[in-house]
């Protein structure tokens, strides 16, 4: 297993327990204009590594996956809205994103190729990476996430 591999299964896992099992109102509850909600913020997550795996293994994306790759940037990098409505970002929506993405993501963290450490995509936030760049994204952004969700949590007018 890589280091990549523990950093991430640590930090991702600390997010997912962080929005997991939240009502419709907390997943949805919006800080101010300019940030991701509860909700947002997972399908974001998920939909970045999914956009890089994508790019890194040349993979093919159905609807599903479509949908949730435009996560990873819509209003968050561009003005273009979240592809998501607060009606459709609930529990299991946040849950099986999470899960779906992880069970891709896990054996390429886990033993990544030559091929796929040096496989050059673009990043979300435009610059050109690598797959060992992308890893080293994967291992610490949903840690990151989940201290803005601490964030939100802890906000006045945060929904019990």
């Amino acid at each position: 297993m890589t280091d990549f591999a523990i950093s991430w299964q640590l930090s991702r896992g600390r997010f997912v327990d962080s929005v997991s099992g939240l009502t419709n109102e907390q997943l949805n509850y919006r800080l101010h204009s300019d940030t991701l909600t509860i909700g947002e913020m997972a399908l974001h997550v998920a939909g970045t590594e999914l956009w890089f795996l994508s790019q890194l293994t040349k993979r093919e994306n159905d609807a599903y996956e479509t949908k949730l790759i435009k996560a990873a940037t819509d209003s968050v990098v561009n003005d273009l809205p979240f592809p998501y409505s607060a009606e459709e970002v609930n529990d299991a929506t946040v849950k099986e994103a999470m899960e779906y993405v992880g069970k891709l993501v896990q054996p390429h963290i886990e033993s990544p190729s030559e091929e796929f450490l040096t496989t050059e995509i673009k990043s979300v936030l435009g610059p050109i990476i690598t797959g060992q760049g992308a890893l080293a994204r994967f291992a610490f952004h949903s840690g990151y996430h989940q201290g803005q969700v601490h964030m939100i949590k802890t906000a006045p007018g945060y929904p019990a």
